[in-house]
């Protein structure tokens, strides 16, 4: 067992070098602090960069989860907040998302109003981010929960307006969303329409299930991808 090791510069060190870089996503919903001690032992071990936790519908604390798995890699780890409950101490990084595609007050700044003395009082490195749901083919949960609407997949330049707006408006990355569990994940030519636009970090998640998907977000643009679904149902593709 790795003892805890002090915060690391993760926007500078992980988000903004040139190397492609693959994330692995825990819902902490779906794992205990047992089962995220094992699945964090095989991220050690695997290619993957960095680790995010969160998820749309998380019931309890992130905070045993995220001491289990820092406790088990060197890793960054990185909080993926689904709402203002889901901070914790242990962790790296927050992404402090704006759901910018929506339009919902309270995942555009609402919940950051409620959670900024908390962020700022626990010291976290925190890195706004862009936060733009692209149709994946089926309703998902953020998109319930958040009561907004995705970009349609075949309106490039629609996502790419928006990305542009967001950095713009200061915002140091843009993640791209299909949704856990997509029918298909973000298209190749929206990475590339917003690549374009912006000249901040883009992630993409969602849809991803195999090493040609990882493949295809990383030759359209993509510099950070985010692998979820397809851990937890046992599938390794990288």
């Amino acid at each position: 067992m790795r003892r805890i090791t002090k915060k690391m510069n993760v926007y500078q060190n992980y988000f903004l070098t040139q190397e492609k870089k693959i994330a692995v996503l825990i819902d902490p919903d779906k794992h205990t602090p047992e089962s995220a001690t094992e699945i964090a032992k095989k991220i050690e071990s695997s290619s993957a960069a960095m680790i995010f936790v969160g998820g749309s519908m998380v019931s309890e604390s992130i905070s045993p989860v995220i001491t289990a798995i820092k406790q088990n890699t060197q890793k960054p780890v990185v909080i993926f907040p689904g709402g203002v409950t889901q901070l914790s101490n242990n962790a790296d990084a927050l992404l402090l998302l704006s759901l910018v595609s929506g339009r919902n007050p309270d995942f555009l700044i609402g919940n950051q109003v409620q959670a900024a003395f908390a962020i700022k009082k626990s010291g976290i490195e925190y890195i706004p981010t862009a936060y733009i749901l692209i149709d994946g083919g089926k309703c998902t949960s953020v998109q319930y929960v958040s009561n907004t609407m995705p970009i349609p997949a075949d309106k490039p330049d629609l996502a790419a307006a928006t990305a542009l707006a967001a950095y713009m408006m200061g915002m140091k990355a843009v993640y791209l969303e299909a949704g856990s569990g997509a029918l298909t994940p973000v298209p190749q030519n929206v990475i590339s329409a917003v690549k374009k636009a912006v000249e901040i970090p883009i992630v993409v998640g969602g849809g991803l299930r195999n090493a040609k998907a990882i493949k295809n977000a990383f030759e359209a643009g993509a510099d950070i991808v985010v692998v979820g679904t397809a851990i937890e149902n046992g599938i390794w593709p990288f």
